[in-house]
């Protein structure tokens, strides 16, 4: 019988419950981002319980800005929670920091039991230990202090040295069914007895992490694959809390995908698209980026790489998580994003630019009764062209810009006809005559004087005009943002661009 045989675990019928657990330092990455929308969807898929989380007994790195920041970001994405920081629950509290009395109770059991035991080596012995034997000086930990006599340990503490102490693993292979890898094994002797409590006493994440999911019910560990080697030890923990009775059952694990960046290398959290509020930033909407994020080790089906979170729940199965390392590309999430941004409801696309408009500095915390008009008219004619929201502020930049203080880029300036003054002129002429200024009757009156009238194809006979009313090259539909600007406005620049360019 295997080591893990003979623990109680999780049986079909048990209620799913999951948990997300991060530690508040820095910003929220892609790769923990996704490690919770993948919790979160596989509680919602069975009908089962998310537990949050915080890790933060680092006091030196821990802060309560990280913490914040995490939970603005799982809001943003739409990830709730059932338990946790901020909800409560029957395990409370859902801080590492706040249940120090509770690990000291099993610790205490730990130790009462022979699952731990005193190590009272400095790293330095252990090297020379392995010196001495031909050995690797950097193996790590060599189990030297596992069966000292109280009279040894007496007399290290005479020496006033203070022990940690190291949880037993088991002589004999650990074995278990990763839900995403199959069957893993890991030969006995491969993980050394490992530190759960410093020598101050106060315990390390190798402890408090199992301990929590034990006395939490957690049945479901999904987690990122840079965990997969610290496993062992947590089934070995486990067997250790079954027996003092802090633990019912072994619960299932299952190690999500890497993240990989440019050169298939691991994604940093230095690199700018790990950073989820850089994401955020550029113009990913919510739906946009669940959608990506799923797709990094998921998929709808082979031939289906759009969908809502709703239809994520309805068939997402940890079982379906590919093992392999999910890359994450930059342009597919744009493209994904972009076709959401066409899924949204005009009135939401419209109020999602205002923040990026605001950042841009071309409207204040409140919009005019002007600015707010030309928004409504404007934001139709670039949902279907954008695919963040970032770009929204350089395509609408014209028409939030006042008529003397637009400039005209130099690319705008670039492959226009040599007769450029006579086809301002003639613009302006046409204009100047189009009593109802709408985009049909603008478009009309631009053919018969541009195109009919000077002979021009298309792009030369209405580059001019684009260039001088936006002062880009490139912009929304000519005609629609001439009458959104105006006839005075669309005047006054033209003829400025006579002055100035033509």
């Amino acid at each position: 019988m295997s080591f893990t045989a003979s623990l109680p675990t999780v049986s079909d019928s048990t209620p799913v419950r999951v948990r997300f657990c991060p530690s508040p330092t820095g910003t929220p990455h892609v790769g923990m981002v996704r490690t919770a929308l993948f919790n979160w969807a596989y509680a919602r898929h069975t009908g089962g319980k998310l537990v949050f989380r915080i890790e933060d007994t680092d006091a030196a790195r821990d802060s309560e800005e990280s913490f914040n920041q995490v939970i603005d970001a799982l809001q943003w994405l739409g990830i709730d929670w059932d338990e946790g920081v901020r909800v409560g629950g029957p395990h409370a509290p859902y801080r590492q920091s706040e249940r120090g009395e509770i690990y000291a109770e099993v610790i205490e059991k730990l130790v009462a039991g022979g699952h731990v035991y005193e190590d009272f080596s400095t790293p330095d012995e252990v090297e020379a230990r392995h010196r001495a034997k031909g050995e690797d000086p950097k193996l790590g930990y060599d189990n030297f202090d596992r069966n000292l006599t109280e009279e040894q340990k007496a007399a290290f503490r005479a020496e006033g040295r203070v022990p940690v102490l190291r949880l037993r693993m088991p002589d004999e292979d650990i074995t278990f069914n990763d839900l995403v890898r199959g069957e893993i094994t890991f030969p006995v002797g491969s993980v050394p007895d490992y530190v759960v409590v410093r020598g101050n006493g106060k315990p390390l994440y190798t402890l408090v992490n199992p301990v929590d999911d034990a006395l939490m019910g957690i049945t479901h560990v999904l987690r990122g694959e840079d965990l997969l080697s610290s496993t062992p030890r947590q089934v070995a923990l486990y067997k250790a809390l079954i027996e003092i009775g802090v633990a019912e059952f072994l619960p299932l694990f299952g190690h999500l995908p890497y993240v990989m960046g440019e050169g298939n290398k691991k994604l940093s959290k230095r690199d700018p698209e790990s950073s989820l509020f850089n994401l955020r930033d550029m113009g990913f909407i919510k739906e946009g980026l669940d959608n990506y994020l799923a797709l990094l080790g998921w998929s709808l089906s082979a031939d289906e790489d759009i969908f809502t979170l709703e239809e994520m729940v309805e068939h997402f199965d940890i079982k379906d998580v590919l093992g392999n390392p999910a890359k994450f590309d930059l342009k597919k999430a744009e493209a994904i994003n972009g076709t959401h941004i066409r899924r949204l409801a005009p009135e939401v696309f419209r109020e999602r630019t205002v923040s990026y408009l605001r950042a841009a500095g071309l409207v204040g915390e409140e919009l005019t009764e002007r600015q707010a008009e030309v928004l409504t008219a404007a934001a139709p004619l670039v949902q279907e062209r954008v695919q963040l929201l970032g770009e929204v502020p350089e395509l609408l930049r014209f028409l939030f810009t006042e008529d003397a203080d637009l400039t005209v880029s130099e690319d705008a300036l670039k492959k226009l006809p040599e007769n450029l003054g006579e086809v301002v002129d003639a613009a302006i002429s046409a204009l100047e005559a189009t009593e109802e200024f709408t985009t049909e009757h603008i478009e009309a009156a631009l053919r018969t004087a541009l195109i009919d009238g000077l002979g021009l194809k298309p792009r030369l006979a209405f580059g001019p005009v684009r260039s001088a009313v936006t002062g880009n090259r490139i912009s929304p539909p000519l005609f629609e943002s001439l009458e959104i600007l105006g006839k005075e406005s669309s005047l006054a620049r033209l003829r400025a661009f006579r002055a100035n360019h033509a």
